[in-house]
């Protein structure tokens, strides 16, 4: 088990709940704040969603999860370096994310900054992980700058991508935190390792639980970018403290890989621009084809926790066989992504919007 210890994780479950209950309260907020100044999401025809709705409600998870983030360096669980390089990184695209939530922000301004983020906060941590006992030495050097670097921007831009529908974003992070904590448990990592995916999770669940159903304020580009980054930093920095817990990340976010990247990869097939908006991801054309949100969303993250994580626990154990073992992860999510026809051409609907609720 974890090196936390029995005191260690009394205190991290009741840091979780402090954390979770911050996010909630400050989500109240942060909306009263969003209707006050018209920081709201107009639905279109590429909208999934038929009612305006405050925007920006990321900016809870953020506040309450580099709080959080402060705490664990000031008491010594995680370096304030390695805090810094997530912090800074984290504050640069959550803040790009508001100014394009408020004005709109140029993809090429939001690139330069994510990548910008990835650089330092991998110069912060002493540079990218080695991956050799992930079965990826030659991911080293310059090599590996530029592989991390990608890795982080993707991962920023890809949780945009997949925060289309009620709840899933906050899920997915709920579910993924949840389960690398449990993984670095189950290793014995270190205190960090376990508690600060731990928190990320309960930001995420504390954000969720009071906006669960019609979501009464969307994460916006502030929050879905902050959670992509987190998660690229989270998996940076585990896999520098612990080798054994870079399959295990990788896995763990299986469901939004896999949809975001090939979804991307069909739509450039098509000589689409992939940043006009649209609404066929696989997730988004389950949600039309049930006819609601919350299904989707608590599929992804049952998926997550009942096939992904146990999947993630046999590659930290054999990292060596991390490859082998995120392909088998892989498979029935490439299966679901072509039944639900991820990729293909969508069709727009009219939209009438009502009032606030």
């Amino acid at each position: 088990m974890s090196a936390l210890g029995t005191t260690g994780w009394a205190l991290g479950a009741v840091g979780a709940a402090v954390v979770a209950l911050l996010a909630g309260r400050l989500r109240v907020t942060v909306r009263r704040y969003a209707v006050a100044t018209g920081l709201t999401d107009v639905p279109n025809t590429r909208s999934s969603h038929l009612v305006p709705t405050p925007r920006g409600g990321g900016l809870a998870i953020v506040a309450a999860f580099l709080g959080a983030t402060i705490a664990l360096a000031a008491t010594g669980v995680v370096a304030w370096r390695d805090a810094a390089a997530l912090a800074i990184g984290g504050a640069a695209v959550a803040l790009a994310g508001y100014l394009d939530d408020r004005r709109g922000v140029s993809a090429r301004v939001r690139f330069a900054v994510h990548a910008a983020a990835a650089v330092s906060a991998l110069a912060l941590l002493g540079g990218p992980p080695s991956l050799a006992s992930a079965g990826l030495a030659w991911v080293r050097g310059p090599v590996g700058w530029i592989a991390a670097t990608v890795a982080a921007v993707w991962l920023v831009n890809l949780y945009n991508f997949m925060d289309g529908i009620d709840g899933i974003a906050a899920g997915e992070a709920a579910s993924v935190g949840a389960g690398a904590a449990a993984v670095a448990g189950l290793l014995g990592a270190s205190a960090g390792a376990v508690l600060w995916p731990m928190l990320l999770a309960a930001a995420a669940l504390g954000y969720l639980w009071g906006n669960r159903g019609r979501g009464r304020i969307f994460l916006g580009d502030v929050g879905s970018g902050f959670l992509g980054w987190c998660m690229a930093a989270l998996l940076l920095w585990s896999a520098r403290v612990t080798p054994a817990l870079f399959w295990p990340y990788v896995i763990l976010l299986g469901v939004f890989m896999v949809d975001a990247t090939l979804t991307l990869l069909r739509r450039l097939m098509r000589g689409e621009r992939v940043t006009q908006p649209h609404r066929s991801h696989a997730y988004q054309r389950a949600a039309r084809r049930v006819g609601r949100h919350a299904p989707v969303s608590a599929g992804a993250a049952l998926l997550t926790l009942a096939w992904l994580f146990p999947l993630a626990v046999t590659a930290a154990r054999r990292p060596a066989l991390g490859a082998a073992v995120f392909a088998v992860a892989a498979a029935p999510l490439v299966l679901l992504w072509l039944v639900f026809g991820g990729g293909t051409p969508d069709e727009p609907t009219p939209v009438a919007p009502p009032a606030f609720p």
